[in-house]
């Protein structure tokens, strides 16, 4: 399947697998250069994404979500979305700013969440 959408993005590519789930990434890479691969999790890394757009107010929801104890590895904007998730659930995309198209899994919970902007900019 990684194959299948290589074309999308020559700069790297990511798995995830966990029993019956499994997202897979090819990055073109644009924010967080050197660390910015996917999929990227939370701190326990019982969620976890797939991202492709880029979030314009990802600085300003990093800051809050470190205010309120969010503890980041890297700079990527799609960090945030994972924070964003524990702190907000399905609603996490009401703060979202810009164009993007992701795939969330959350294994406490057993759900696939996937969403992408109010235009559908990117493809999902």
């Amino acid at each position: 399947m990684g194959d299948a959408i290589a074309h999308r993005g020559p700069d790297g590519e990511g798995f995830f697998r966990s029993n019956n789930v499994g997202l897979i990434h090819r990055r073109l890479a644009i924010i967080d250069l050197a660390g910015g691969d996917q999929p990227i999790a939370n701190e326990d890394e019982s969620v976890q994404v797939v991202f492709n757009g880029e979030i314009y107010n990802y600085p300003e929801l990093r800051q809050q979500l470190e205010s309120r104890g969010h503890v980041f590895r890297t700079n990527s904007d799609t960090e945030v979305l994972v924070h964003l998730y524990e702190d907000f659930g399905k609603d996490l995309v009401k703060h979202l700013r810009g164009m993007f198209a992701f795939a969330l899994w959350d294994a406490r919970q057993r759900k696939l969440m996937l969403a992408r902007d109010h235009l559908g900019q990117k493809p999902l």
